[in-house]
Order: C-alpha cells, then sequence, then structure tokens
C-alpha cells in the first residue's frame, strides 16, 4: 500500500493550535501537493476528512492514554475499531514491550487479518528487539516511530551516529522499514532514503508551524521584532 518515497504526518492534538479535521485535511492537501505519497493521520474523524480530500494512502493511528499503561498509540481493540471503520490502507500499532492496557499485540494483529485481510500493519517500535518481535507476528511495515520516546530509550534519537539505529534495525529484520522520528531536514531524509528504508514518514518539521517557530526563536538570544 505505501510506495517508496515521503509519507507526511498531519496531527495535531487537542491542545495545539492547528487541532480541526478540515485544517488535517489542508495539511494533507498541501502535502500531496508539494509531492507526498502517503498521508500518516490520527483519528477517524481526521482520516474520513482527509480521505475527501486527497487520494493517497493513509497510514491510521488513534492516539490514547490510558491510566494503566504508557502503550498510547492504537493501543486496543477499540481504537483498532476505530481505524477499521475509517477506511485507511495501513493501521500502525504501538509494538513496544511496554505493558498493554488489553489485548496483547498479537491478539491485535489477529484482529485485524481476521476483520480486515486487505488492510496492512505497521508496527512502531522502540528497539532491534521489538523489530524482530514484530517481524515474527507478520506486520507489513516497522516503523522506528517510538525510539526516544520509552522509558528504556529515553534519550536516543533516531539520528544519533549517521542513524545507527535505523541501520541496525534494517540489518536485523526482513520486513520493509519505514524511517520515522525526529526526520527533520531535507538532509536527513535523504540519508534515510539511501540507507535502504522502504518509506520515510515526516510530521513536525513540515506540519507544526508552532514548533517550527519556536526552533526559530530558540536560535538566537533575544528575538529582534
Amino acid at each position: 500500500m505505501l510506495p517508496n518515497g515521503l509519507i507526511v504526518s498531519c496531527q495535531a492534538l487537542p491542545d495545539e493550535p492547528l487541532h480541526s479535521s478540515f485544517i488535517m485535511s489542508k495539511m494533507a492537501l498541501a502535502a500531496y501537493e508539494g509531492g507526498a505519497v502517503g498521508i500518516r493521520a490520527n483519528s477517524k474523524a481526521d482520516i474520513l476528512e482527509i480521505k475527501k480530500t486527497v487520494d493517497l494512502p493513509i497510514i491510521g493511528i488513534v492516539k490514547r492514554d490510558y491510566d494503566n499503561s504508557n502503550v498510547f498509540i492504537t493501543a486496543t481493540k477499540t481504537e483498532v475499531q476505530e481505524l477499521l471503520e475509517s477506511g485507511c490502507e495501513v493501521i500502525a500499532l504501538e509494538a513496544t514491550n511496554q505493558p498493554r492496557p488489553q489485548e496483547s499485540l498479537a491478539e491485535l494483529v489477529a484482529y485485524i487479518r481476521q476483520e480486515a485481510p486487505h488492510i496492512e500493519i505497521m508496527a512502531d517500535i522502540s528497539t532491534v528487539e521489538e523489530a524482530k518481535q514484530a517481524e515474527e507476528l507478520g506486520f507489513d511495515y516497522i516503523g522506528t516511530t517510538l525510539r526516544g520516546y520509552t522509558t528504556y530509550t529515553s534519550g536516543h534519537v533516531l539520528y544519533e551516529n549517521d542513524f545507527a539505529f535505523l541501520k541496525e534495525v534494517i540489518a536485523n529484520v526482513n520486513t520493509k522499514v519505514v524511517a520515522e522520528g525526529n526526520v527533520v531536514t531535507p538532509d536527513m531524509f535523504a540519508r534515510v532514503s539511501e540507507l535502504g528504508t522502504h518509506c520515510t514518514v515526516v510530521g513536525g518539521a513540515i506540519t507544526r508551524p508552532k514548533e517550527i517557530t519556536q526552533r526559530f526563536v530558540s536560535a538566537v538570544a533575544t528575538p529582534k521584532h
């Protein structure tokens, strides 16, 4: 479902200025016109709106916090069902080794395969071990999305040592690898493409103007107005 190239993550959480399904659909349209080959989107509502606007494959997720778990990306069958109803082409699941709030990862994969065998599944991982486990479970894609976002990888970033972690993942699995997480410049995108990734997801560097503005402002000690 996912071609080679750039996937743009169009997401805005409730506390962010651009939080709106309509705005995310226009962000997706801008990405499409700029040459993106796919979209990553959060929530059934956003995906349905984006699908009205662009004809691109969508990696769908639902971010939801649970009191009894740190897993927050498509964590349970509830979120999976919402994505099945959204019509997205790929469902991304958090595939870390953190305790899950309800169903096991294997149970969620089996549920998707049974309910919608035409839909592909992406594993959002943070370690090489998790990548290997995802391959054993039969995921179609393995994404480096959560490197640095689990308690046991905190402080790490994808671009450390010329993307050493990404290289290790690619060397240890046969599943298509998606580079995602802290790919913030065109040069970085070109580099991870050279390393053999199937495609690359870029989010905040393109679609979060508040954070982009903050980076510019913080680059000088005293902003001039």
